[in-house]
């Protein structure tokens, strides 16, 4: 199994920066909000069940899945999030493991939003890197990328562990406050790092 290192941090902290950045230094990415889209866009293999769950209004004229309005629905409805999570999650952890395990990189960055959310994370990670900013920071940004209202925005927020949790379960901390620059110098050291560890667990 490789050496895998499970990225997490709060929405619009800067996961993908710092995923990005493990790939170009030659880390694995598997990310699975990138799974997921790929599980629910038109021809996505959770389609047909999303279909027969949800109905049709809840696939867009393209043919994958309305998430803005599988998003509002979710927010309302606890037994529309829970049936939603079921048929996904599954999907997301076999593809998961399946890219994990046939990966030949030095070390696998594991990209889970909500991974200290998910029940025995630990015995699927090595170790845990939270990337990290404050509160506002985080508002702001996915604010500024999405378009999202700030009601929207901190329901998404609450939904997560709080920001102490994430850092009480984190091996590694990415302070994402700053520059980009900055970031990048954090993850290059964290590379080294994670390399090295990696060789000494074969």
């Amino acid at each position: 199994m490789p050496f895998v290192v499970g990225l997490t941090g709060g929405i619009g902290s800067g996961k993908s920066a710092a995923a990005d950045e493990f790939a170009r230094l030659g880390a694995e990415v598997v990310d699975t909000d990138a799974i997921a889209h790929e599980l629910t866009r038109a021809g996505g293999a959770a389609i047909p069940e999303l279909r027969r769950q949800f109905g049709d209004e809840f696939i867009d004229a393209g043919g994958a899945m309305d998430r803005a309005k599988m998003r509002a629905l979710a927010f309302r409805d606890a037994g529309a999030k829970v049936r939603l999570e079921r048929l996904l999650h599954p999907m997301i952890r076999a593809e998961s493991e399946r890219r994990i395990a046939s990966s030949h990189a030095p070390y696998v960055v594991h990209v889970v939003p909500l991974l200290v959310e998910s029940k025995g994370y630990r015995e699927r990670v090595s170790r845990v890197l939270v990337v990290d900013c404050p509160p506002a920071l985080q508002i702001e940004r996915v604010r500024s990328r999405s378009g999202l209202s700030p009601t929207e925005i901190q329901r998404i927020v609450d939904a997560q562990a709080p920001r102490e949790a994430r850092l009480a379960a984190a091996d590694d901390v990415v302070d994402n406050a700053g520059s980009l620059d900055a970031l990048h110098k954090q993850v290059g050291r964290l590379h080294a790092q994670y390399v090295a560890l990696a060789r000494a667990a074969t």
